[in-house]
């Protein structure tokens, strides 16, 4: 009887032997399919369901040990709803929407962590004029919604809260109906603030802090501070026109200023921070919270 036994589990591992080598020497494996596509390692076909990715948080995500490039997750707590990600080598970026979201880091002599590059640029600037670290530019207030991609449809405003959809909103002072001074809250982070989970966008006194150590007050100084800051430009808020591309830079802080909110500017000649009115659209870039 044992001698029947184990020839049996001897002709089982043989079976199941088997069965890895051809799944390790067939170049396709299918999931509902039959015959998989002759350039697909994998080919799952479904009319009724989905593939779902590995769901984590982001410190889940970032416990990951070495992952691969080309890993990919769904991150459940980074930016609003969370995001799909893939892993390219470096560091972890958003696979949908217009631009990928860059989450690499830079500290600052002055001790603070920040994204390394504008919302919305694809790269760390090379030079203060290098079109690919531009990024978006935001009304004040206002989250990713669409509005921020440079060439976004102009409405006519300004527009209750919920109404903007993704458009740039014209007007002469705020793009928002009903002044609120809590959507970008100051040193903690508003409800509508568009940078990814764990940042925010700046206080007024964090951008000047970074401002008063340039080795230089202008945009040269900006771009060789840790930050690399470069000269995007800004849209106006009466027509949404592109303005001092290439030659001007804004960015938006979260502090407010009576009906207006604070910005730092800077140019070939000086810097500073100022205020100027909200449905203007300027550069962000984020700080650790």
């Amino acid at each position: 009887m044992k001698t029947i036994k184990l020839n049996a589990m001897k002709k089982l591992l043989i079976f199941a032997a088997l069965i890895a080598v051809s799944f390790t020497t067939s170049a396709q494996v299918g999931i509902g399919i039959a015959a998989p596509d002759a350039s697909a390692a994998l080919d799952i076909t479904s009319t009724t369901s989905g593939l779902l990715p590995p769901r984590m948080t982001r410190v889940q995500r970032d416990a990951i040990a070495t992952p691969a490039a080309g890993l990919i997750v769904y991150c459940t707590d980074c930016g609003v709803n969370g995001e799909m990600q893939i892993y390219n080598g470096t560091t972890w970026v958003n696979m949908v929407g217009d631009v990928a979201e860059i989450e690499a880091q830079v500290t600052s002599t002055t001790g603070k962590i920040w994204l390394d590059r504008n919302l919305g640029a694809t790269q760390v600037a090379t030079s203060s004029t290098d079109a690919a670290s531009y990024g978006d530019l935001y009304q004040w207030g206002r989250n990713t919604d669409g509005h921020q991609i440079r060439t976004s449809t102009t409405a006519a405003g300004p527009v209750a809260s919920g109404s903007e959809g993704a458009n740039f909103i014209t007007s002469s002072g705020d793009w928002l109906t009903g002044q609120d001074d809590t959507r970008w809250n100051g040193s903690t982070k508003g409800a509508h603030d568009p940078c990814p989970s764990g940042f925010r966008v700046p206080t007024d006194t964090e951008l000047e802090a970074e401002r008063v150590i340039w080795n230089t007050n202008n945009a040269l100084g900006a771009f060789n501070s840790a930050l690399k800051l470069p000269v995007a430009g800004y849209r106006g808020l009466s027509t949404g026109a592109l303005t001092n591309v290439g030659s001007h830079g804004f960015y938006w802080s979260s502090t407010v200023s009576g009906t207006a909110a604070r910005r730092l500017d800077f140019s070939s000649s000086d810097a500073g921070m100022n205020a100027l009115d909200r449905a203007n659209a300027f550069s962000v870039r984020c700080i650790k919270e």
